[in-house]
């Protein structure tokens, strides 16, 4: 028996699959250890090194908030699986800061970063510990690291990136994750999911902001193109898709209380999702997109909550549902960007990113946590690559509709997304 379910979006969703099936399945795609839509891309340029900052500012978030709930909770062994998570995301930030903005930039940046991560543990734990005076000194730490970082991000900017600006926007990257620890502690799940959810996107767009003002001009101007929009605006929600699905399998497969809050957060992802592909194809392609991704991720709610039953037949049969969608997915986005995606290639794609979801959920559910981190990693960047690819697809089918001139403004509605 299935007893978790995503009824405030996906209610009925199922029952219109069933009235207009998709194809039959074909045989499953395996998962590649490497993101398998990587090696069809373009090399990259500053402006897709912009997008990896982004990409992994927001994942930062993410991670620093998964590890200090590990540590309210007093869950050693996830704690260092999310520490080793969170390590392997620094040091691809610090890679790709340095080839960014010189080497100078990271000998002082990295240890500034690494404090900080320090500091927001430490405020976990005293949160874990209910010591007020351990919190105070990590939050009076913190407030620290913000005047430090502000100041050197704005003087390299060479006056581009006010110091106060940066300092607001750090402020706000700590007070995000520190509430959201608060709230956690206190039991508030939904109110620590849902600013959970606002530090990633918050840190996400502060990538762009960086990488506004520290690269150079020439490079500066490929990020104001509207591919390279559609592309950044795009990756942002389907990498958070990534992470909303893997918390509220997490919950189900683990059956624990903050379910509903990590089913609504999917949820609101999902809403953001169909208000961008209204934006690009019509009210009509959107809604049958929605129907199409609501059961993708009820199935894999599903399959979460047959495991943690120890229910092999559910399993079974949200996998056998999944590659029903796979396939009408694919058929879908291959019609409304006129095949400029193929069916077989975004079958396989969504069949890679169904499958790496699957098996997180179940090495979440063994307590493999370094798996789980393993895969969860893989398969945010495997969103971005994917996004890429369909951002590509929809920006060039969009402009070939548009009169001449009109791409350059028919992209904006994807900013008009919202924290649900």
């Amino acid at each position: 028996m299935r007893t978790h379910s995503i009824a405030l979006l996906c209610a009925g969703l199922l029952a219109a699959l069933v009235s207009g099936p998709p194809s039959s399945a074909g045989p499953r795609t395996p998962v590649h250890s490497h993101p398998p839509a990587r090696a069809a891309l373009a090399p990259a340029g500053a402006a897709d090194h912009a997008i990896r900052l982004q990409a992994l500012l927001g994942q930062h978030s993410v991670l620093a908030a998964d590890l200090m709930r590990s540590r309210i909770r007093g869950d050693n062994d996830f704690v260092q699986a999310a520490d080793a998570a969170l390590g392997k995301n620094t040091d691809a930030m610090t890679d790709l800061m340095d080839t960014l903005f010189g080497e100078d930039m990271v000998s002082t940046f990295g240890p500034l970063w690494a404090e900080h991560v320090v500091e927001l543990v430490a405020y976990a734990s005293a949160l874990a510990a209910r010591d007020d005076t351990a919190r105070e000194h990590a939050r009076d730490e913190l407030i620290e690291y913000e005047r430090e970082l502000s100041e050197f991000l704005a003087g390299l900017s060479k006056g581009r990136l006010k110091t106060a600006d940066a300092h607001h926007a750090l402020g706000m990257h700590v007070t995000h994750l520190t509430e959201q620890a608060d709230a956690y502690a206190a039991g508030d799940y939904l109110t620590a999911d849902r600013t959970n959810r606002q530090g990633y996107q918050h840190m996400y767009d502060l990538g762009l902001t960086l990488a506004e003002t520290l690269l150079p001009a020439g490079d500066r101007s490929a990020l104001r193109a509207p591919v390279w929009r559609l592309r950044s605006q795009l990756g942002k929600l389907l990498a958070e898709h990534v992470v909303l699905v893997e918390d509220v399998t997490r919950a189900a497969v683990t059956n624990t209380a903050d379910f509903d809050a990590a089913a609504r957060m999917i949820n609101a992802n999902t809403r953001d999702l169909t208000v961008a592909m209204d934006s690009l194809f019509g009210a009509s392609t959107a809604r049958q997109f929605q129907k199409l991704w609501g059961s993708h991720v009820e199935e894999l709610v599903a399959y979460a909550g047959a495991t943690a039953e120890g229910d092999q037949a559910g399993r079974d049969e949200a996998r056998a549902e999944l590659q029903k969608y796979e396939q009408g997915v694919a058929g879908f986005l291959s019609k409304a960007t006129a095949d400029r995606m193929t069916r077989p290639e975004l079958s396989a794609a969504f069949a890679a990113h169904d499958e790496m979801l699957l098996k997180h959920a179940d090495a979440y559910a063994a307590r493999d946590y370094a798996t789980a981190h393993d895969i969860a990693y893989q398969t945010y960047e495997h969103g971005f690559d994917l996004a890429r690819q369909l951002a590509d697809a929809f920006g060039e089918t969009v402009a070939e509709r548009l009169p001449q001139g009109g791409a350059q403004t028919g992209y904006g509605g994807l900013a008009r997304t919202g924290t649900g």
